[in-house]
């Protein structure tokens, strides 16, 4: 008997992958379509056309099916994760009616909800009106009802780029109840679209019949239709499963299914994250977002910009290391490993607060190098860079932890970043516990061929689809050498950074006026 293959997709901020797993979980094929990841007609917009992501889907399938035409017959069902918090707004035949607005867009809204008598002043008494009404100036939602409303009013649907992608192949309307993360109507304590009395819903007012039909992470929410057979190639009548976000993928792809396990995603937005069956907000207002395992929760701290810095240090620092990279046909990060070992824990005084763009509760922050001097080079720039981020994960680790009581004790480490074994190593001495490599990088793709597999009956539950799924590759053991430095610029520097730089980001924000409020 021929095995079946699981063909999972990944639309993320800067490029489409599709990839091909066995019933095991071993990668057997995957192709990259890259694109910018958005455009920006005023500062602090950031936009894209979503029919990139359906091209590109479409090429990814067509070039997967050339490359390895026998595993691509072989497809026994297909799932879709997505880069979360980016929206858009289709017709009634699933056509966009403006490009999407992506995550990283920071345009404001007008606050229009403000609650009146007792329950305004108690927002005052604990400081929460403001809040609350930022909250509700991020939602883009608000800002397309005030800006251009003839486009809202043309709004069929309002959906999340999976949702729109999920259409594309199904015709169906519908999304994972595990992919509905933004300013969207949605109870994250109930996993299922706010009613019309939660704080949710007066915040971002979506009519109930814009919003698509939710399903349960392992569903089958349709199957391809004769449309997407013919520009994808894949088989008309395959089950289309219900997935969930990218960085909920990455964490069940990483085998994070237990309190005392952390995952870390070294993508354009640094997550750490943990899997629990309590809600819990790590940060007030930050929600425990639906895990792809039904019934549990994601919390997770976010560093907004992430390891986007690689991307602007190669853009800026590297191009000569890029080009080395790109004639040798290996990842950039590889080349740029030699400025990390070329140099020592701690950059010779070097220390980056990672804040390229602004994250919740701190809408006013910004990035921060300090420590320059004239022994100084672009390599230090680039460890004091990874080292900055391992800072900003590991404050996010401890703030979980103190929410939780439960003490981290291992952490499994995923996304494009996690293919240099030097920034793993930097990160396991910069945490002090162990740094767990999967086999594959690719753990959002493995987490949905999970989700995949358990849906199309491969497995009977996520706990038999994870154990024959996920194996470990390499262990990294802190060093306790560079533990006792990383502590004490930690504990004695980086933790104080922010306390003692916030009113100098509030005083360039008064004159400049960037970022927007």
């Amino acid at each position: 008997m021929v095995d079946k293959t699981i063909l999972a997709i990944d639309c993320g901020t800067q490029s489409l992958r599709g990839m091909i797993f066995s019933q095991k979980g071993k990668l057997l094929e995957k192709v990259q379509i890259e694109y910018e990841p958005y455009f920006s007609k005023h500062p602090g917009w950031a936009e894209q056309d979503p029919e990139l992501y359906w091209n590109s889907l479409v090429k990814a399938c067509q070039k997967l099916k050339s490359l390895n035409n026998a595993l691509f017959t072989r497809i026994a069902g297909v799932g879709v994760m997505s880069q979360r918090a980016s929206m858009i707004n289709v017709d009634e035949n699933g056509d966009p009616l403006r490009p999407a607005i992506i995550w990283l867009d920071q345009r404001k809204a007008q606050p229009f909800f403000a609650s009146k008598g007792l329950l305004n002043l108690g927002l005052k008494m604990v400081n929460l009106e403001k809040l609350i009404l930022g909250i509700q100036a991020d939602g883009k939602c608000n800002w397309i009802r005030q800006n251009q409303p003839d486009v809202w009013g043309k709004t069929h649907k309002y959906l999340q780029v999976s949702g729109f992608l999920n259409y594309r192949l199904t015709g169906n309307f519908i999304d994972s109840i595990a992919s509905q993360i933004g300013h969207v109507p949605f109870s994250y304590k109930r996993q299922a679209w706010a009613k019309k009395y939660e704080l949710a819903s007066r915040i971002f007012p979506i009519e109930t019949e814009k919003l698509p039909q939710i399903a349960i992470p392992g569903e089958i929410m349709g199957t391809i239709t004769l449309q997407a057979a013919r520009a994808t190639g894949l088989e008309k009548g395959l089950p289309v499963i219900a997935c969930g976000s990218d960085k909920g993928c990455e964490t069940l792809g990483a085998g994070v299914i237990k309190k005392n396990m952390a995952s870390l995603s070294f993508g354009t937005m640094a997550t750490v994250q943990t899997t629990s069956d309590k809600y819990f907000e790590a940060i007030r207002f930050m929600p425990a977002y639906p895990a792809p395992v039904p019934g549990f929760f994601n919390s997770e701290v976010e560093i907004f910009r992430g390891f986007w810095m690689i991307t602007w240090f190669k853009k800026e620092f590297a191009q000569k290391e890029v080009e080395q990279a790109k004639k040798a046909g290996i990842p950039a990060e590889e080349v740029l490993n030699k400025f990390l070992e070329q140099t020592e824990p701690g950059s010779m005084g070097l220390i980056v607060q990672p804040y390229w763009g602004p994250g919740l509760g701190r809408p006013k922050a910004k990035g921060a190098m300090i420590g320059f001097g004239d022994v100084h080079k672009k390599s230090h720039i680039y460890r004091a860079v990874i080292e900055g981020l391992g800072f900003a994960l590991c404050e996010g680790m401890e703030t979980i932890e103190k929410k939780t009581k439960v003490k981290i004790e291992k952490a499994a480490v995923s996304g494009g970043a996690s293919q240099s074994d030097e920034i793993c190593k930097i990160t396991a001495d910069i945490f002090n516990i162990p740094m767990i490599k999967g086999r594959t990088h690719e753990t959002s793709g493995l987490g949905a061929a999970i989700i995949i597999a358990r849906g199309i009956g491969m497995y009977s539950g996520f706990d038999e689809a994870v154990d024959n799924m996920i194996k470990i590759k390499r262990i990294f053991e802190p060093d306790q050498n560079n533990v006792m430095i990383y502590k004490e610029l930690y504990s004695k520097v980086y933790s104080k950074m922010y306390k003692a730089l916030e009113p100098l980001y509030s005083r360039i924000q008064q004159i400049t006026g960037y970022p927007k409020e």
